[in-house]
C-alpha cells in the first residue's frame, strides 16, 4: 500500500518574517501623522456661540413638528417613486451591458473591455454629480433626480449582472447546445433561470440604496423630501427638520427590512 507524505512547509524567509510588521508601521505611521497634521481649534469648537446653537437646535429637533406630517409624508412618497423609478429603469437597462461585459457571453475582446469601461466611467460620476447636471438641464424638477439615479444604478447594476452571468452553470447552456438548441433557447432555457433570482436581488439591493440617495438630490432642487429639508433649514424651523429625519429614519428602515425578507426569498 503506497503511503502519502505531504511536503515539507518551505521556512519563510526574514523579509517574508518581517513584512507585516513593516506594513503595520507604515500604516500606523502615516494614520499618526494625519490627525497630527490637522490643526482643531478647540476654542472655536468649543465657543460660546457654537454651545448656544446646539442647545437651542437639539431639543428642537427632538421635538417634531407633526403639524407638517402630511406635507411630509407627501414628499417621502415622491421620495420612493423616484427612488423605484430610477432603479426600474437602471435594473433593465443594465442587462445587456451585464452581457456584453460578460466574458462568457461575449467573445469578442474589444467589446467586452469597452463594456466595462463604459460600466466603470458610469460609476465615475456620483449621483449627486448627475443631479446637478440634469437640473441644469431639465430644471428643478423630480425628473431630474429619477435620470440621475438610473445613469448612476446602471453602472453599479452592470458590473453586479455581468459577474453573475459569469458565474453561470456553463454545463446547462453546453447540453442544450448540444441537443440542437438555438440561441433564443438557450438563452431562456439555460441563462434567464439561473440569473433572474440574483438579478432581482440586486435590484431590490439597489433600490434600498437610490431611496437614501433620493432624500440627498432634493436638497439641490432635484425633487423629494430633500427640497423640504433644504427649505426647512433654511427658515431655521428645527422642529419641522426632526420630523423628516424622524420620517426618513422609519421609511428606510422598514424598507431594509423588508427588503432583506425578500432577497432572502430570491436567493
Amino acid at each position: 500500500m503506497t503511503e502519502f507524505t505531504l511536503p515539507p512547509k518551505q521556512k519563510k524567509t526574514p523579509w517574508q518574517k518581517m513584512r507585516p510588521y513593516i506594513i503595520g508601521i507604515i500604516l500606523l505611521s502615516i494614520y499618526i501623522w494625519t490627525f497630527t497634521s490637522i490643526e482643531i481649534r478647540w476654542s472655536r469648537v468649543f465657543s460660546q456661540h457654537t454651545i448656544e446653537s446646539l442647545t437651542r437646535v437639539i431639543p428642537q429637533l427632538f421635538s417634531p413638528d407633526w403639524s407638517a406630517f402630511g406635507k411630509v409624508m407627501g414628499l417621502m412618497w415622491e421620495t420612493l417613486l423616484m427612488a423605484y423609478t430610477g432603479t426600474l429603469m437602471a435594473a433593465i437597462l443594465a442587462i445587456p451591458f451585464g452581457f456584453f461585459a460578460a466574458r462568457n457571453m461575449v467573445k469578442n475582446k474589444f467589446l467586452n473591455t469597452a463594456s466595462k469601461w463604459a460600466l466603470n466611467a458610469i460609476r465615475a460620476f456620483p449621483e449627486l454629480v448627475l443631479a446637478l447636471m440634469f437640473v441644469a438641464a431639465v430644471g428643478p424638477r423630480p425628473f431630474a433626480g429619477v435620470i440621475a439615479i438610473a445613469i448612476g444604478s446602471i453602472g453599479m447594476l452592470g458590473k453586479l449582472y455581468s459577474e453573475v452571468i459569469e458565474s453561470i452553470d456553463m454545463n446547462v447552456v453546453e447540453a442544450l447546445e448540444a441537443n440542437g438548441a438555438n440561441k433564443i433557447q438557450v438563452l431562456f432555457y439555460g441563462i434567464i433561470p439561473q440569473i433572474i433570482p440574483e438579478f432581482l436581488s440586486y435590484a431590490i439591493y439597489r433600490f434600498e440604496i437610490d431611496v437614501r440617495a433620493s432624500t440627498i438630490l432634493g436638497i439641490i432642487g432635484a425633487g423629494g423630501i430633500g427640497t423640504l429639508i433644504t427649505i426647512a433649514t433654511t427658515n431655521r424651523n428645527w422642529s419641522e427638520v426632526g420630523l423628516i429625519l424622524l420620517v426618513i429614519i422609519v421609511v428606510v428602515t422598514l424598507i431594509d427590512i423588508i427588503s432583506a425578507q425578500i432577497r432572502k426569498r430570491l436567493v
